[in-house]
């Protein structure tokens, strides 16, 4: 008599198949180019702006920018060596400890 707990295989009309690598969907950043910071700069406060364009004047430059729904924009910049990074807060004041987590 057969465990209650054994599980049966059913054949079916499919055939096996083998085992699929999971699909990766493609890297959406360009690999190698600079972002435009046009771009990067649309959308941002005017508070926003002038700090930026502040730190810039010190070597920082603009990497990239969150845009959470429903909530004002956050600019990253890295100073020149890439080691630090910034937020910029929507008053224009700068989070030099943030909580922000990076990919590396």
């Amino acid at each position: 008599m057969p465990h209650p707990a054994h599980s049966t295989v059913v054949a079916g009309p499919w055939t096996a198949q083998s085992e699929v690598p999971a699909r990766r969907t493609p890297e959406r950043r360009g690999a190698g180019q600079p972002p435009d910071t046009v771009q990067l700069r649309e959308g941002l406060l005017p508070a926003q702006l002038v700090t930026a364009e502040a730190l810039e004047i010190f070597g920082w430059r603009l990497a990239f920018v969150r845009r959470p729904l429903f909530q004002a924009p956050i600019p990253v910049l890295f100073d020149r060596d890439g080691t630090r990074h910034v937020v910029i807060r929507d008053d224009g004041t700068l989070d030099e400890h943030p909580t922000l987590k990076l990919r590396s």
